[in-house]
């Protein structure tokens, strides 16, 4: 075993590098293992399947104290399943589950179909239409209807803006990160309200739904969730749905760089349209990496951690790791007709088991979603003007700079 070196902590750097500084860290080092100290605690980061299996081991791992406060008050909120581990993150999990069977996701998908198609009927008017703004409304519209909410209480442009937000500026100090942080105490405040009319009878929720489920969803015998708790996991429906718009907008990316792409989607190929999902899932960036606290001392590939420190899964690296994907710098969708998925492999949400773990429960929803607006996007007709595409690494969550504007559009 490798002997301890002083650890200089990375966290500015991590700052100022976004996507690129844990890939650069792992550059330099040798067996996919990386050790540092991040927000002032030792880090050690890993990559590779089996990497995924030791991060996700319970064993090995938990979660509750391992998200920083600046994270909970914006991306995920206080209390949140995600702060949960072992038994209480299965009986709060429960209530997410059953939201993902192929029935709930169909309903959900088809309304997120009649929701572009409506939209899309109205973009024909606009000189200019940038694509993640009008996915993030499409989105935010369908995902209410789905999950019972009252029209009164689902403004959708401005529930849109704020769901968006919160994923915008969970990982940066500056004004996206004030913006998320109102925009989540603003929808946490109005989602209690309704769940507490809902509760006292004020307002119906339709039965079965999602509504339904999280104003009377208990973790123990002894009550409900506490109201803002059950505001905090509504909203973790609504706002991954909401947060698709990233990948619509890298969607239509590369679409535009990889027009053969298009050819295929418009055939109507659905095989294709789920392998071009789970590339784009891949190719793009997301989260670049996930963490948690070592439950003990662990050691993996000859470097520590001690108990207490943190576990860092290199999600951005492995998703594009040379040994695992061959060119993982092209966008080759056929990588996923040639064999599926494995989900120790592709961790863009995360690894482990979706069921009992901590693989993101919506993983699903997002592949299905974003196959059937694939396959719209490839049918719109419209054109790309001039703008600035790109996509910087430094800014975490990125996307193309310009939103990805279109003009001309014209429905099929």
């Amino acid at each position: 075993m490798n002997a301890h070196r002083p650890l200089v902590d990375r966290t500015l750097p991590l700052l100022a590098e976004g996507y690129a500084w844990l890939p650069n860290r792992m550059r330099e080092s040798a067996g996919h293992v990386v050790r540092t100290r991040l927000l002032g605690k030792p880090a050690l980061a890993v990559r590779g399947p089996a990497a995924v299996r030791f991060f996700y081991d319970e064993a090995h791992v938990h979660r509750h104290g391992a998200l920083p406060g600046p994270v909970l008050d914006t991306l995920f909120g206080q209390g949140a399943v995600h702060t949960l581990d072992a038994g209480a993150h299965r009986a709060r999990k429960e209530l997410f589950l059953p939201l993902l069977a192929a029935d709930r996701v169909a309903a959900l998908t088809g309304h997120v179909e009649a929701a572009w198609d409506e939209a899309v009927r109205t973009w024909s008017d606009r000189d200019r239409v940038a694509l993640f703004d009008e996915a993030g409304v499409v989105l935010t519209r369908a995902v209410c209807t789905w999950a019972g909410l009252p029209p009164d209480a689902c403004d959708a442009e401005r529930l849109a803006r704020d769901l968006v937000a919160m994923v915008d500026g969970f990982a940066t100090a500056g004004p996206r990160h004030l913006r998320a942080r109102r925009a989540r105490a603003r929808q946490e405040e109005r989602m209690a309200r309704l769940i507490e009319d809902v509760r006292s009878g004020t307002v119906t929720a339709p039965a079965e739904s999602v509504l339904e489920r999280v104003a009377a969803h208990r973790d123990t015998p002894d009550g409900p969730l506490d109201s803002r708790t059950a505001a905090v996991e509504l909203l973790n429906v609504l706002r991954p749905t909401a947060a698709v718009s990233w990948f619509v907008a890298f969607a239509a990316h590369a679409l535009h760089r990889w027009p053969a792409c298009r050819k295929r989607l418009r055939a109507g190929d659905r095989a294709f349209a789920t392998a071009f999902a789970h590339e784009v899932r891949r190719f793009y960036p997301f989260a670049p990496f996930l963490g948690g606290l070592a439950v003990r001392d662990l050691t993996w590939h000859g470097e520590s951690v001690p108990a207490g420190g943190m576990l860092l899964l290199d999600v951005y690296g492995q998703n594009h790791d040379e040994e695992l994907w061959g060119d993982p710098y092209a966008f080759r969708p056929e990588r996923f007709l040639e064999r599926p998925a494995d989900p120790d492999e592709l961790v863009p949400q995360g690894g482990g088991d979706p069921a009992g773990g901590h693989r993101c429960p919506g993983e699903r929803v997002t592949v299905g979603l974003l196959e059937s607006l694939a396959l719209r996007l490839a049918r719109l007709e419209y054109a790309v003007p001039a703008q600035d595409l790109r996509i910087p690494l430094h800014r975490v969550p990125t996307r193309p700079r310009s939103g990805f504007a279109v003009t001309g559009v014209r429905a099929p």
